[in-house]
């Protein structure tokens, strides 16, 4: 369910106020966030923030679930949402069968919405369940709701089984860097193929080269990221560039901060 904490703004590790109860309840039967959602990518428009967020729907077949997109809406600077819609505002399609989720959006000059996210490509078989493949695609928008999309791989995967989840995409210096998570498909809980991060740069938010070395980041020699880093949010800050991600576990050990070196 999503919820939110905030920190102090010059000390992220200082915790100043937790949420005391669920942002959104639970999807009606039946919908696509009927039985899960994870809060993705708050977006501010017009004194709004609207909240991205990915709904889970159980499947009653091989694959065990199906994950969609929907937007809710606080008029009150964050503190309550209510949905915009009853439905996804991206899904499954003609030309991604499978899903569409984990987003990031960017709003440029010219008023574009530009979305990356994820969208499924198979189902494989893994030790003792179905496990899901994906890679990081993009949409367009004029208004945040209604999305153009191609299907196509925004990012290079490295292999067939690799999954790539949570794209982050910051303006620095001259370019656009996006950072994501990826995995294997195979022993990713626990295992040597959990996930690492990710990184690619663009100067024109299309063409996408990437280079993980760049990534800047790996997991500890012990503790509570030790297994996995995922889930990176990469954000501008008065103390600096900061990412926020999650650790072991697909952060039931925790999530934290770390800053980048110039």
């Amino acid at each position: 369910m999503p919820a939110f904490l905030d920190v102090a703004v010059d000390d992220p590790s200082r915790v100043l106020a937790i949420c005391s109860r669920p942002l959104l309840d639970l999807g009606l039967p039946g919908s696509f966030d009927e039985h899960g959602i994870m809060p993705v990518m708050p977006v501010e428009l017009n004194g709004d923030l609207l909240l991205y967020y990915t709904g889970w729907s159980r499947l009653g077949g091989k694959a065990p679930y199906n994950n969609s997109s929907g937007v809710a809406v606080s008029r009150d600077g964050g503190t309550t949402f209510e949905r915009l819609f009853r439905g996804p505002v991206l899904t499954r399609s003609a030309r991604e069968p499978l899903s569409a989720t984990l987003s990031w959006i960017v709003v440029d000059a010219d008023g574009i919405w530009h979305m990356w996210y994820s969208t499924g490509t198979e189902w494989v078989e893994g030790e003792d369940r179905m496990e899901p493949v994906y890679v990081i695609a993009q949409a367009w928008s004029r208004n945040g709701v209604e999305w153009m999309r191609d299907g196509r791989p925004a990012v290079s995967p490295l292999d067939r089984f690799e999954a790539q989840s949570r794209p982050t995409v910051l303006y620095r210096r001259g370019q656009w860097h996006m950072w994501f998570c990826h995995r294997g498909s195979r022993q990713f809980r626990d295992g040597a193929s959990a996930y690492r991060m990710g990184y690619a740069r663009s100067t024109d938010l299309q063409v996408w080269e990437r280079d993980d070395s760049a990534a800047g980041i790996d997991v500890s020699e012990n503790g509570w990221d030790s297994i996995m880093v995922a889930y990176p949010c990469v954000v501008t800050t008065p103390i600096g560039v900061l990412m926020f991600y999650n650790g072991s576990g697909f952060g039931a050990s925790g999530f934290g901060w770390a800053k980048l070196e110039d």
